[in-house]
């Protein structure tokens, strides 16, 4: 029905359009930039940003629109990717529909597409996450081993982008905002505070701990809470609740049935020149090293899948303790969009350290996959 669907709803024209423009070439753009453009929203520099997102977005969608044709293994096919195409090529056809932004009349409407834009957007990471999942139970692993490299790149490759179109829209409808808090551009924190944004990071992975397994095991944290510098809050707070929730899961698991207290997890914010780095230690029993490979990869969780327990859950917000394995490789990806990194190391039998690298110094490009 789904592929029906396809067909029926989108003209021949419109699909052409798409191919045409998803070969056009993406605009890069960085923290600094970001930040010293969106520190003076005046009229002027609101329109020249809707004017750039009016053409970028439409080449950044089109990109993934084409290439979400284009799966092996038939994962192009699978009810759920289906559906993430679907939306795909609206959210291009509402942008494309969308004549020049002239005045600041338009660029007020324009404003309304894109964030309605990034509202139906809210749900694709779950929904492919279903699709894998779809085509892992339809196929032989033997089959998907083969062609598990393409998807894995393809998903990095398409994740990395929904973070790049997210982030260009977030910040655009941020500047809109009429009393901005002070040091605030934006999505920016231009003074933002490591161990702040990890202590509320913290408290949330906590409290899911807590509500699944009756109790969390503490969390220390060691670093200066008056050295800030310009960061994304949103994504800090969502790689360091990744670390620390994976961290809380493994140490809880282990010491369950000991009459041990679970050891401390230990957070370290070190600020250097060209870095912030952020360790998260943990004494959960770690990671064999053949599982190493795997961590970072979008066909591996340790933990039981949610998608099989709660079809539905592609749609819903819930946010489960462990889920499709998905914490890793997109906290990796976030680390990357603003040219951090992220590394994990592991001692089998001992515990895990995780190093999250942050760019300090704002200048590096987007990577456009």
């Amino acid at each position: 029905m789904a592929a029906k669907k396809a067909i029926e709803t989108f003209s021949k024209s419109l699909i052409e359009e798409v191919h045409k423009w998803g070969c056009f070439k993406q605009t890069g753009v960085s923290l600094r930039y970001m930040m010293d453009f969106g520190s003076k929203p005046t009229s002027k520099n609101l329109l020249i940003s809707a004017q750039f997102l009016h053409k970028e977005l439409a080449i950044r969608i089109a990109r993934r629109a084409v290439e979400l044709e284009r799966l092996p293994c038939d994962l192009s096919q699978k009810p759920a990717v289906l559906k993430v195409r679907d939306w795909y090529l609206d959210s291009f056809r509402d942008i494309r529909s969308f004549s020049e932004i002239k005045n600041m009349n338009d660029e007020k409407e324009f404003t309304e597409v894109i964030k309605a834009i990034k509202v139906r957007h809210n749900n694709v990471v779950p929904t492919m996450a279903l699709g894998v999942q779809q085509l892992k139970k339809d196929v032989d692993p033997k089959i998907i081993n083969q062609d598990f490299v393409e998807i894995h790149q393809f998903l990095d490759r398409f994740y990395m982008s929904r973070i790049g179109i997210r982030m260009l829209i977030g910040q655009h409808v941020e500047l809109h905002s009429p009393n901005p808090p002070p040091h605030v551009v934006g999505y920016i924190h231009t003074r933002m505070s490591p161990v702040e944004v990890a202590r509320n990071a913290v408290d949330d992975a906590r409290s899911i701990c807590s509500r699944q397994y009756g109790s969390a095991p503490d969390v220390h944290i060691y670093g200066d809470p008056d050295f800030t510098f310009p960061y994304v809050p949103a994504h800090l707070h969502l790689m360091v609740f990744e670390l620390v929730k994976n961290s809380l899961r493994a140490v809880e698991e282990r010491y369950m049935n000991s009459d041990k207290d679970p050891p401390p997890i230990r957070i370290i914010v070190a600020d250097g020149l060209e870095d912030v780095t952020i360790k998260i230690s943990d004494e959960g029993g770690g990671i064999p090293r053949s599982g190493l490979r795997k961590i970072f990869t979008y066909l591996y969780s340790t933990a039981r899948n949610p998608l099989d327990e709660h079809a539905d859950l592609g749609v819903g917000d819930n946010v489960t303790m462990a889920g499709y394995g998905y914490g890793l490789p997109i906290s990796r990806l976030y680390a990357r969009y603003f040219g951090g990194d992220l590394q994990i190391i592991s001692m089998e039998n001992y515990g895990t350290d995780a190093y999250l690298h942050l760019s300090r110094l704002g200048d590096s490009q987007e990577p456009l996959p």
